[in-house]
């Protein structure tokens, strides 16, 4: 448009220059004819001269116009004529502006959080491409936290269809992004019921003892786990008796005693070495004996990759006949603990899990891995030393822990 304008403007200001001259010449040109003619043809010379300045002057009054009105739209349009040297000097200093700007900008995008840099970096639309690059990094970010890769790609196409090639404000991309993250999370979590609630519904239906089983490894905090379960039930005016069907661990009866006597609860256990199936079952029939309303199974700590000693949880099973079947793993063992729990639920079929040491996990991959390999709940989570410090999982709370 600026090229075409000031084409047009040399064009009819060269032409109004010619047009003036032409005019002058000619008026000079009368002027002598009229100068060497008789006086008495004086007067019609003067007529024609006066004609033909009357012409001239309606000539470059309407040269004037038109070069006034170019100028006038040229002006309102911000049009400003250059030299070229002029024009290469503003290109090559609004390059260095432009190179010091991204400097600034890159130094300080560098500074910013993770979303915030997302919302600097992406229109309203989202593409493919733009998300796979977006992905990348918040793919990082969940497998650093010890989300298991197969939930990463489940969360991956979840994000995909809420965020691809839709209209997205820029402003709220941030906000837009977390929440279809905390979607994603949402739809693999499950809200556990309250087990105290399920106990009390079960004995106001039945006089058989409520038994629970409790499996995982060696260390990971089960026999706490199931020490703070049972201040829980006893706080809700359930009785409860303990069976230390561990028999193999050294000191493992001793410690489930310690606690046994802290509660003041009974303790059914039998010799190093012993059936932990009779065990098992001693305490149940002790319970029917004496009207106890839960019976809670410790089980030695076996690793998951040992089949035999997982086949020997199942003859358990079949003794006992458990009405919950809890799988208990530190919050901290990482993907460790997503294994075991995976092999647990294949050869047992767990009904939720217990994760101890959920204060001093940072990260919480575990929590939405195990759920979603075992498609079972989070029951409680172990938060401390004390026998208080044991909660129902609320999603809720943990979606603040994770910030969403």
């Amino acid at each position: 448009m600026f090229g075409f304008l000031k084409d047009k403007l040399k064009s009819w200001l060269g032409k109004s220059k010619e047009e003036v001259k032409v005019a002058k010449a000619k008026t000079k040109k009368t002027e002598k004819k009229t100068k060497s003619k008789p006086k008495e043809d004086k007067k019609p010379a003067k007529e024609k001269k006066t004609e033909k300045r009357k012409r001239s002057k309606e000539e470059l009054n309407q040269e004037r116009e038109v070069t006034t009105k170019v100028m006038t739209d040229m002006s309102r349009e911000n049009i400003e004529i250059k030299s070229p040297e002029e024009k290469t000097e503003e290109f090559i200093t609004s390059a260095e502006e432009e190179n010091e700007k991204s400097e600034e900008e890159k130094q300080e995008t560098k500074k910013l959080g993770f979303f915030a840099r997302l919302k600097n970096a992406f229109s309203y639309t989202l593409t493919q491409d733009k998300f796979e690059e977006m992905f990348s990094e918040l793919e990082m970010l969940l497998l650093e936290s010890n989300v298991a890769l197969e939930v990463v790609e489940k969360i991956k196409k979840d994000l995909e269809l809420k965020l691809v090639n839709k209209q997205l404000k820029k402003e709220k991309l941030e906000m837009e992004i977390k929440e279809s993250l905390k979607t994603a999370i949402d739809d693999i979590l499950l809200e556990p019921e309250d087990s105290i609630k399920t106990i009390k519904d079960f004995k106001k239906n039945s006089k058989e003892p409520f038994v629970a089983l409790f499996f995982g490894i060696n260390g990971a905090g089960k026999t706490t786990s199931i020490a703070k379960f049972a201040h829980l039930l006893q706080k809700s005016k359930l009785s409860v008796v303990l069976a230390a069907a561990d028999t193999f661990r050294a000191a493992s009866i001793e410690q489930i005693q310690i606690h046994a006597d802290k509660l003041g609860v009974k303790l059914i256990k039998h010799n190093y070495g012993s059936d932990p199936s009779a065990v098992a079952f001693d305490a149940i029939k002790y319970a029917k004996q004496n009207n106890i309303d839960v019976v809670l199974i410790d089980t030695a700590g076996r690793m998951h990759t040992k089949e035999n000693l997982l086949h020997e949880m199942e003859k358990i099973v079949r003794v006992t006949k458990p009405n919950l079947k809890i799988f208990v793993a530190e919050a901290v063992a990482g993907n460790d603990a997503i294994e075991q729990a995976k092999a647990f639920n294949e050869m047992i079929g767990i009904d939720g899990t217990i994760l101890s040491k959920v204060d001093v996990d940072e990260k919480g991959g575990a929590i939405i891995s195990i759920s979603y390999v075992t498609k079972k709940p989070i029951f409680y989570i172990g938060t401390g030393q004390n026998y208080e410090d044991f909660e129902l999982f609320n999603k809720k709370k943990f979606f603040e822990r994770l910030g969403l």
